[in-house]
This record gives C-alpha cells, structure tokens and sequence, in this order.
C-alpha cells in the first residue's frame, strides 16, 4: 500500500474459510495488531457453529489484516482495504463468501470493499458484502442487532427461570459499545435497572438505574464514562460482583477467569461478547447455578441481520424495521429453544449444548451431501 508520504509498506492479511457445506462462508473483517492466521481461523470456525447453531445457510469464514488501523488516514485505509479486497476477490463472492465488518472496520469499510469488487467485476454487486450503509444496501436494524439479540436471549432466560423483566430487575453490563448499549436501551425499555455500565476507564454505577442516554452523551464528549456526574465509580471487578439479577459481559474475552467467577452473584450471565468466560468460569457459574447463554447463541443477532441483508441484497427488496427485528426474534427463540432442549437432552450446560447443536446440524449436513470424489 502507498501510504501519505509516499512510501510503500506491506500489510499481512488474511481470509481463512473453514466449512462451506451449508452454503457460502460468512464472517468478519477485523483490522487489529494482533491478527494473525491462528486467529482468524479460529474465529472462522466459531462462525462455522455460529451460522449452524441458529439455523443460518451459511458456512464459516473470517478475515483481518494485521494493522492499527488508528495509526492510518482515512486515504490510507482505503488504500489497504481496497487492495485486500482487490487479492482474495478471486476466492469471495456473493455465493462463496460473503464479509462483513468486525473489529477496527465499519459501514464505510465495507463501501471501499464492495465498490472494488464491483469495479473488478464491472457490475454493482451489493451482496458480496454485509454491514454497509444503508444507501448502499444496508439493512435497517443491522448496526442494533447484536445487542437486539442479547436482550431477546435475556428475556428467553428469565422465562425459563419465572422471573419476567421489569421494574425488578437489575442489570450489569460490561463494555459501552456497539452490543452494550442496544442491549441497554432494549432492557431499560422493559423496566429494567441498568445499574452499572463500564468501559476501559472502569465503571458507573447507580443502585437506581443509570440514564443511559445520559451515559452516551457523556461518552460522546469525555471519550470515556470515568468522571460522569451522579455516578459511583467501580472497577470492572467489582462490576462483575455486583448482587444483581443479569449480568453481560459485552466487550472482550477472557475476563471472567477461575480467578474471579467465585464473586459474580448473577442468576442470568449472558455473553454479548465472543468467549467473554473462560472455560473454567464457565464450569463455576454453572455449578453455582448460574444461568450461562453462550456467546455462539446470545451475540448471534449480527450474523442473523447480516443474512437478511444478503437475501435482501439479492432480491433488491427491502425490510422496513420492524419485519427485521421480528425476524430476528423469531430466529433467535428457535435457537434458544433448541439449545435449551440439548441441554436437557446431554444434562450439561448451555455452552456445552450450543456446541452440541451446531455440530449435529452440520454433521448432518455434510453427511446428506457426502464424499466426492468417491
């Protein structure tokens, strides 16, 4: 890529497909320093159980570029992101493998992706990419979606457990961003108190509920929620502890640990964020009767919106907002149900049965279409 200054670097990228025997690999694009190949097909295989786990015609697939993409100009990302898309559009399309934004890239990104396929191909094809703007092709609800889903999966749980939300509950939510946040104002539409919210700076709490449009408009000028008037300020830890009724950790992986799932007192965990549990946090929460919702399940909201977009993409038909958010309930209960089912099934919890669901799926896909050649 030439950069501003004329010189000439070199990016490494990736786009790793792992199983395309239920339809077209679907999965992210992230630009981040620490993206390298074991990663991203790990993550390509997390989307393999993720499309299948909720019923998606979809196979697995994830990209990225090793890259801070903080430390470029916005010409310089669009160099990078149209030369990526220019070296793997020979092995993505529309039915082979669709991208979407992930860590470090958005709407625009996937715009600058779209156009260059389109520019290779000599034809608009607004498909090959999900999470565009909505001028583009994007479709309503999409950047809401995953935090969407949360809150269904949340409401799924507390039916499960006779404790309905409302004014009553009370809620912790680990991150401020693109999940927490819908997930916020979703469950705050309920009745629920969201009484503490955090980010990299630490957390808010308010044993009354916070103001989360209050707590947006705070970040969106302060950078982070540290400092916010009317507010207790709390470490992370002590959020995870806090005695309330639902917990989301809904930034990044591995902060509930053996070391500190012994704390965490909530009824309901649900994992807005990818792998936000360690195994062994999973195995305490679940012995202290926790009710865990996996994050291939309860952050599924994304993908499912995506898959819309696609299949509106190819009809050239849209959704108005609330034909997709049904949709997407609809979808997300089927799953639920059924992972909830395996877990009675297996007498295991509901990371293990989310597993267990997807794979049956795909097994039974890639058994019906066989060996070839034989």
């Amino acid at each position: 890529v030439r950069l501003d200054d004329g010189t000439v670097k070199t990016f490494v990228g990736y786009r790793v497909q792992h199983n395309l025997s239920l339809g077209p690999g679907k999965g992210g694009i992230r630009y981040h320093p620490a993206v390298d190949l074991s990663e991203t097909a790990g993550l390509a295989m997390l989307m393999t159980f993720k499309c299948a786990l909720v019923g998606l015609p979809y196979g697995g697939a994830k990209g990225g570029i090793a890259v801070d993409p903080t430390l470029l100009s916005r010409a310089e990302l669009q160099a990078l992101t149209r030369r990526y898309a220019t070296e793997i559009n020979m092995i993505i399309g529309p039915h082979v493998d669709i991208p979407a934004p992930d860590i470090g890239t958005d709407g625009q990104t996937m715009a600058w992706f779209m156009d260059t396929y389109s520019q290779i191909k000599g034809y608009t094809e607004g498909a090959i990419v999900t999470g565009k703007p909505l001028e583009l092709g994007g479709s309503k609800g999409r950047a809401e979606s995953t935090g969407k889903g949360v809150a269904y999966c949340v409401n799924f749980a507390a039916e499960k457990l006779g404790m309905p939300i409302n004014q009553n509950t009370t809620v912790a939510i680990h991150g401020f961003g693109k999940v927490a946040i819908p997930a916020a104002y979703d469950l705050g539409a309920q009745g629920a108190k969201i009484v503490a919210v955090s980010d990299i700076s630490g957390g808010v709490y308010d044993a009354n509920g916070l103001d989360i449009a209050k707590c947006e408009a705070w970040v969106k000028e302060n950078k982070v929620l540290k400092g916010m008037p009317g507010t207790k300020h709390i470490t992370n830890e002590e959020l995870f502890a806090l005695n309330v009724d639902v917990l989301i950790p809904a930034a990044i992986d591995g902060v509930i640990t053996k070391d500190n799932a012994h704390n965490v007192k909530a009824k309901i965990i649900a994992e807005g964020a990818n792998g936000p549990l360690t195994k062994e946090a999973v195995d305490i929460v679940s012995q202290k009767g926790a009710f865990l919702i996996p994050d291939v399940l309860c952050n599924a909201g994304g993908v499912i919106v995506s898959y819309f977009e696609w299949v509106q993409g190819l009809q050239s038909f849209f959704w108005d907002l609330d034909e997709v958010n049904k949709r997407l309930h609809s979808i997300m209960k089927d799953a639920f149900e059924n992972v909830y089912a395996t877990s009675k099934e297996f007498n295991c919890n509901m990371k293990s049965a989310a597993l267990v669901a997807a794979i049956r799926r795909l097994e039974r896909a890639m058994k019906l279409r066989g060996l070839w050649p034989s």
